[in-house]
Formats: C-alpha cells, sequence, structure tokens
C-alpha cells in the first residue's frame, strides 16, 4: 500500500496556511527554546514529548496575548452592544492547531518545530480535547465562538468549567464502560484564572417582604472562580473571551456556625460547594431532574449576570447618571441568548436583580428582560424538555419561584383576557404544570420571557411553531424565528482537511466547477489510506482503503436510529453468505457514539454493533468485502480524523425528530455523500445541492403522523419482508451472541412491540436506497461529480451565515470586517 504523506510533508507545499517567513520561524524557534528552557530549570534536564508540547502551546500563547487585550480595550473604549452566550455545555475539543490556523501561525510553527528535529502532528495528539459537552448543542457553542470572533462581535461564551468533561468510552468484551475524564490533569495552557473577578452565588435560605422591598436572607454562599480562555476570530486579530465558572467554598464555610464542633469535618465538607462544577452531566436530549444539576444551572447564571451588570455600570457610556441606577439601555447595551432552556433562570434571576436590587419597578423590569434575552430551542423530544418540581424550587431558590409565580400569573392573566373562557389554553400555556407533582416548564418560561425564539433547522423551527409552542405562536407569530445551524469552516475544513482546502483555494471560481479531475485525483484516497493507518494502528484491523468508508457517527439514541444501519449490515452479511461469488461492493461501516451511562437501551444498540463485528469480521467468507467497526471513544478529535475520511455519511434519524444535526454539515463539506431522511437541516442540503445530489429515502412528516394517526404496527413490516425477518430472528435467536442467547430479546422486544421511532417502516427504503449508493460507487465518476457538487453547495452551512442572521434579526448588531490593528502596530 502507498504511504499516505504525512500532514508536515502536504503542508509544504499549502498556502492556506499561512507562508512562513524566516523571521516568523526564527522567531517561534526561540520562543519555544526560552519556554522549554524554563520548563526544565524547573524539573528536570530531560524533556518529554509532553514539554515540547506545552512549550509550543505557550510560544502559540503568546502571539494571542497582545491581540486579545488590545480587543477588550478596543471593546471597552468603543463600548458596542456586547453579546453573551450562555451554555451549560462548550464542546471545544483541541485548540492548540486552531489557534495556529487562525492566527496563520501554521507554517512558521511547523518548520520551526521541523528544524527542531520535532513532529508538529505528534505534539499536537498530546493535547487532551476540552470535551465540555455531550454533542451536537456543545459543539454548535463553540462553532458559534469561533465565528462571533472572525465576524468581529463584542461576544462572550459564559458556562461551567467542569473538572471532568464527558466521560472517556472504552469497550470492554463489547460493552461501553465510563471512565472519568481528568482533562485537567497536566494543567491548561490555554486558561487564566481570574480570582480578582470572583463572584458570590446564592442557595437555600427564606425570603422576607419589608416595607424597603423584599429580602433573600439566611443563603448558602458558593463562590464563582472564573476561567478566561481566548477565542480568536480567523485573521483579523479579534481575541473574544470564553469565561467559565469553577465553584470555590468561601473560606468560612461551614465555620460560621456556632455549634462547628469538628473544624476538620468543616474543611473537609469545602467538597459539597465545590462539587457544583465538578463533572458534566452525560445526558443528551434527555432531562434528569436532579437537583445538582439545578444547582449548575443557577451558578452559571448567578455568576455571569453579575458580570454582565458589572460591565454595563463601568462601560463608559452605560450610564448618564452618576449612581448608574438606569436600566433603560440595558436592551441597548446588552443581547443575552439561551443555549437551550439550560440557562433559563437568566430570565427570573435578572428580574430580582432589576426589581429586588436595582429597585426598577416590575413592568420596566420585565420590559427590559424580555428585550434582553433570546432563546434557542434544540429539541422537539418530551422527554428532553426540562420540567422541575415546584417543591425542588421551594427550597433552593425561593425567591425565583415567587418570581416565576408573578411571571406566569401576569402571562395567564393576558391570555385570558384575549380568549376568555378558555381554559384548557391556560393549562397548556402555564409555566406552572399543575399534577401530583408541581412542575416548572422551563420551555415556556423562555418564550414567555424572550423577544425572540429560534428553531435551529427550517423543519424543526416549523415544528416548533405548529407543534411544540403552537398557543404561543398564535399569541405571537412575530417572535418566532428560524436560524438554521452552521459549522465552523475553519476546524471543520482547513484544519481537519488541508489537502482538500488548498484544492479549492487553487480551484475556485469556474475552474473549481469545471476542472473536476484535480479533485478526483486528491479527494478520497489520501484521508483514506491516512485513517487507515490509524485503525490499524489503534483498533489492529487490517481494513481495505478501497472499500466505502460507510460511516455513522453521533450520540448513541434511538431516534438517531444506529439499529437501521445494523439491519442493513445484517442484510449485507446475509446476501454475501446467500451467493458469495457474487460482485459486492466493498464496505468499511463504522458506527461510533458514546451512550448516556444510564441509558440501557443505547448501551445494548453498542453491544449489538460490536457483537454484529465479531461475527462478520471473522467469517474467511466475507474477507474484507464487509468490516464493521465500533469506533470507541468519539469525540471532537477523532471527529476530525474520521469525516475527512469518509465516503459515506448517515444521518437516518425518523423525520421530525433531529432538530437540526451538524456533523451532516462537516461530511457534506469533506466531500462525503449523505443518505438521509427529510429531517433536520438535511432538507436544506437536498435544496442546496439537488435531492439527486444526496441519497434521501424513507418517511417523511407527514407520513410520519399519517402512520401515527392509523397505529404503528411493526409485525406488518415483519411478516411481508423475508429479509428484515431474517435479521430480526437472528438478533432475537442469540446468531451474533450465542454465549448469550436472550442478549438482545430488549432490542428485538421494542422493535416488535413499542418503537416510536418506527425502524422497520423505513427498512424497505433504506435497503433500496443503500443498493443506488453501490451503484454509484462503482461508477467513481459519477460518484465525484456530486461529491464536488455537494462540497461547492456546503456555502449556507457556515457558522458565520448562522451568526450573520442571529445578529442582525435577533441581536440588533452588525458583523464587521474591521482589523484591529496586531499589537506590533502601535495604535492610533
Amino acid at each position: 500500500m502507498a504511504k499516505p504523506l504525512t500532514d508536515s510533508e502536504k503542508r509544504k507545499q499549502i498556502s492556506v496556511r499561512g507562508l512562513a517567513g524566516l523571521g516568523d520561524v526564527a522567531e517561534v524557534r526561540k520562543s519555544f527554546n526560552r519556554h522549554l528552557h524554563f520548563t526544565l530549570v524547573k524539573d528536570r534536564n530531560v524533556a518529554t514529548p509532553r514539554d515540547y508540547f506545552f512549550a509550543l502551546a505557550h510560544t502559540v500563547r503568546d502571539h494571542l496575548v497582545g491581540r486579545w487585550i488590545r480587543t477588550q480595550q478596543h471593546y471597552y473604549e468603543r463600548d458596542p452592544k456586547r453579546i453573551y452566550y450562555l451554555s451549560l455545555e462548550f464542546y471545544m475539543g483541541r485548540t492548540l492547531q486552531n489557534t495556529m490556523v487562525n492566527l496563520g501561525l501554521q507554517n512558521a510553527c511547523d518548520e520551526a518545530i521541523y528544524q527542531l528535529g520535532l513532529d508538529l502532528e505528534e505534539l499536537e495528539e498530546i493535547e487532551e480535547d476540552a470535551g465540555l459537552g455531550n454533542g451536537g448543542l456543545g459543539r454548535l457553542a463553540a462553532c458559534f465562538l469561533d465565528s462571533m470572533a472572525t465576524l468581529g462581535l463584542a461576544a462572550y461564551g459564559y458556562g461551567i468549567r467542569y473538572e471532568f468533561g464527558i466521560f472517556n468510552q472504552k469497550i470492554v468484551n463489547g460493552w461501553q464502560v465510563e471512565e472519568a475524564d481528568d482533562w485537567l490533569r497536566y494543567g491548561n495552557p490555554w486558561e487564566k484564572a481570574r480570582p480578582e473577578y470572583m463572584l458570590p452565588v446564592h442557595f437555600y435560605g427564606r425570603v422576607e417582604h419589608t416595607p424597603d422591598g423584599v429580602k433573600w436572607l439566611d443563603t448558602q454562599v458558593v463562590l464563582a472562580m472564573p476561567y478566561d480562555t481566548p477565542v480568536p476570530g480567523y485573521k483579523n486579530n479579534t481575541v473574544n473571551t470564553m469565561r467559565l465558572w469553577s465553584a470555590k467554598a468561601p473560606n468560612d464555610f461551614k465555620l460560621q456556625d456556632f455549634n462547628v464542633g469538628d473544624y476538620i469535618e468543616a474543611v473537609l465538607d469545602r467538597n459539597l460547594a465545590e462539587n457544583i462544577s465538578r463533572v458534566l452531566y452525560p445526558n443528551d436530549n434527555f432531562f434528569e431532574g436532579k437537583e445538582l444539576r439545578l444547582k449548575q444551572e443557577y451558578f452559571v447564571v448567578a455568576a455571569t449576570l453579575q458580570d454582565i451588570i458589572r460591565r454595563f455600570k463601568s462601560s463608559k457610556f452605560g450610564c448618564r447618571d452618576p449612581v448608574r441606577t438606569c436600566f433603560e439601555t440595558f436592551p441597548d447595551k446588552v443581547a443575552i441568548q439561551l443555549n437551550d432552556t439550560h440557562p433559563a433562570l437568566s430570565i427570573p434571576e435578572l428580574m430580582r436583580i432589576l426589581v429586588d436590587v436595582e429597585k426598577v419597578d416590575w413592568d420596566k423590569a420585565w420590559e427590559i428582560t424580555k428585550k434582553t434575552c433570546a432563546y434557542t430551542n434544540h429539541t422537539v423530544l418530551p422527554e428532553a424538555l426540562e420540567r422541575w418540581p415546584v417543591s425542588m424550587f421551594e427550597k433552593l431558590l425561593p425567591r425565583h419561584l415567587e418570581i416565576i409565580y408573578a411571571i406566569n400569573q401576569r402571562h395567564l392573566d393576558h391570555v385570558a383576557a384575549l380568549f376568555p373562557g378558555d381554559v384548557d389554553r391556560l393549562r397548556r400555556m402555564s409555566v406552572i404544570e399543575e399534577g401530583d407533582c408541581k412542575r416548572i416548564n422551563m420551555a415556556h418560561l423562555c418564550v414567555i420571557g424572550s423577544h425572540a425564539v429560534n428553531g435551529v433547522a427550517r423543519i424543526h423551527s416549523e415544528i416548533v411553531k405548529q407543534s411544540v409552542f403552537k398557543d404561543f405562536y398564535e399569541l405571537e407569530p412575530e417572535k418566532f424565528q428560524n436560524k438554521t445551524n452552521g459549522i465552523t469552516p475553519r476546524r471543520w475544513l482547513l484544519l481537519c482537511n488541508p489537502g482538500l482546502a488548498d484544492t479549492i483555494v487553487e480551484k475556485i471560481g469556474e475552474e473549481f466547477l469545471t476542472d473536476l479531475s484535480q479533485l478526483k485525483k486528491l479527494l478520497p484516497l489520501e484521508n483514506k489510506l491516512k485513517f487507515s493507518a490509524f485503525l490499524e494502528k489503534e483498533y489492529k484491523v487490517k481494513i481495505n482503503p478501497s472499500s466505502m468508508f460507510d460511516v455513522h457517527v453521533k450520540r448513541i439514541h434511538e431516534y438517531k436510529r444506529q439499529l437501521l444501519n445494523c439491519l442493513h449490515v445484517v442484510t449485507l452479511y446475509n446476501r454475501i453468505k446467500r451467493d458469495p461469488a457474487k460482485a459486492f461492493v466493498p464496505r468499511t461501516v463504522m458506527i461510533g457514539g458514546k451512550a448516556a451511562p444510564g441509558y440501557h437501551m443505547a448501551k445494548l444498540i453498542i453491544k449489538l454493533v460490536t457483537s454484529i463485528g465479531d461475527v462478520v469480521n471473522h467469517d474467511p467468507v466475507v474477507g474484507d468485502r464487509l468490516k464493521v467497526i465500533f469506533l470507541e471513544n468519539y469525540r471532537v478529535s477523532l471527529a476530525e480524523k474520521v469525516i475527512p475520511a469518509a465516503d459515506l455519511s448517515q444521518q437516518i434519524s425518523t423525520a421530525g425528530t433531529e432538530a437540526s444535526g451538524t456533523g451532516n454539515m462537516k461530511f457534506m463539506l469533506n466531500g462525503a455523500l449523505t443518505i438521509g431522511t427529510m429531517d433536520g437541516a438535511n432538507v436544506e442540503m437536498a435544496e442546496e445541492a439537488g435531492a439527486e445530489n444526496l441519497f434521501i429515502f424513507g418517511l417523511r412528516v407527514e407520513d410520519v403522523e399519517a402512520l401515527d394517526r392509523k397505529g404503528y404496527n411493526a409485525r406488518e413490516y415483519y411478516d411481508h419482508l423475508p429479509e428484515l425477518k431474517q435479521a430480526v430472528d437472528q438478533i432475537s435467536s442469540g446468531f451474533f451472541s450465542p454465549k448469550e442467547p436472550d442478549c438482545f430479546k430488549d432490542i428485538v422486544n421494542m422493535l416488535m412491540h413499542h418503537d416510536r421511532f418506527k425502524v422497520f417502516a423505513d427498512y424497505e427504503a433504506y435497503m433500496q436506497c443503500q443498493a443506488q449508493v453501490d451503484q454509484l460507487y462503482r461508477n467513481p465518476k459519477e460518484w465525484t461529480k456530486k461529491v464536488i457538487r455537494n462540497i461547492a453547495c456546503s456555502g449556507k452551512f457556515s457558522s458565520d451565515r448562522t451568526i450573520t442572521e442571529y445578529a442582525r434579526e435577533i441581536w440588533g448588531v452588525e458583523p464587521s470586517d474591521l482589523q484591529i490593528p496586531p499589537p506590533n502596530i502601535p495604535r492610533d
């Protein structure tokens, strides 16, 4: 097999990575040696690869600092409207290479490191992923930060500095096993602690209504310590800030109690307060009503709002009056975007500060709050909606409960005036759900308390208006918008696929659309060879690089239908066994993703994939015509390797369930073809590239609704499709789990009797569509034409376009292409 070029060799010819001027290279070398020297003087006399990584990270960080300070100074002087993106997740991945790309330093660093006898790619592999997210929602936040900086917006990401991010996934005997993600073990070169901005956050206590207003008393205090991470824009010298809060116990914690008998015990109990920022909840699209999670949500909100108000008050144009109690201009200077309902407490918290602390009257405060906040909805699955027990609020946040009741009362009075006598509408629209356990519907709170509500793909935003928030849409249709998600082309093209990026740069314009041959040479093979080598090293599997790389990577969830993929694989296996002499298009099927630790069915699905792999991969009749690989510990840094190598991208959720999807866009941009349902952003991808350039199959939203009305009966499909029956019977009988024949009975039982996501209903269409995939793959020229068409039409799915729409249509700010002068040029 031809040995793939190393990235280092390839980068020599690559323009998109910044020219390596001799001065730059010399400067990087000098700085690198200086950092390395300090490391070694402190510690040892022999450098490890990790020492080299830190020396390089600190060298690159040095190039950020001047730009960072200058950007913040620039904002302070111009006092633009500031954008605050609040999210409980920021799935950042690695930072080193992204920073080099955005500063145009990659080639200089590459050359300098090469001259020092080291390999840049090896050093990049040492960095830990910052895995502070579960999947789409957290990665979207990271792409948005990149775009906001690139578009010159005065934006801040606010979240939690989890000590432990998303767990590391190990596969043991085919089952997922979780391991704590101790990502800070060796230190984080990109963050800067800011103890001078530490803030108190209050919990529990009681409320007193006094003549001087409302007081929240006898609270427990936890301190929020900020850690700032720079967020560089692409070659525009703008460096924004992501500020993550870490929980710290106050020094008198548990020692204020008169009766404290045990000093040691009290100091040990500091952990209880500090547990708030200990670990990311590993659920994707599922609500788990735990008190610690509610504490995390209030913790990030309370600290962030204090920070926002401090910055508003101290800004040069914040206010005319000396004590700055005038909040009239607040919505002109501040936009708060709520990434799902997780930071929904921003709404009552802002009301509490305005009314109780700043003494603004209620109606004025409510107007300010609504004008400031906007809410992004990320899911229509009912099990994902946050519904907190009133009893938990009563204990943890008593004043916020009162405020929510007051908000709800005024809201219901308004609805009742418009729809007199419609009590069912009042029940449906209330923030408080009555029942054996009274609950607070956080989505309703967000809709009522925001001036804009958006879905994340056109089809999703329509479903939001027509079903999830139908009553609210009838009340205020002007509030509802669509903002189709996007991805940053810096990380998801320049960084992960330098060869393709450079070919596009050379060929852009007419030539790119006419001279298809160039791309055909370059496209699939280079990345596939490289990933094949990676798989051999990591998984000890030999794979055929000329096979079709069929990739299905995302969180494991019933609605994403990894089971439909499994049924296709088993059917393919059966066809090869039935007719071994026939010519089959060889495939390497790769499935990857994490299952929430408490999600039994998702963990069983992983076991099924690994079990099918055990049978298929060791069957000599099959040979290298079919391989099934479960990609362990799928994460941002693994996505950067697998996506550029993929031929086929699987996006096969039941129509109406995937709000948008963003992995689908990354595959499109990197030259994979999509097999998918008309769900989420797939609909708009088909519209942009032409439906004939994707493999679209299956029920549409209307068909799913019709099938629900009729009643979905899985057995009909099972009885009428012999290949489906065979596959299901094999899974059921223990063909893939001979040592444990009953292993998959829960899966089969679910598929046959209570499958909310109608896997069997799409099986036949999926199989036929996969046959069309095979047919096209046999004709590389035609396949490549479709690939190029897809890449050329992927422009809409840049997060720069998404953020430009948020800026103009929700935040009321204009993106700017103004270059802040670099630190080496004196300011005006």
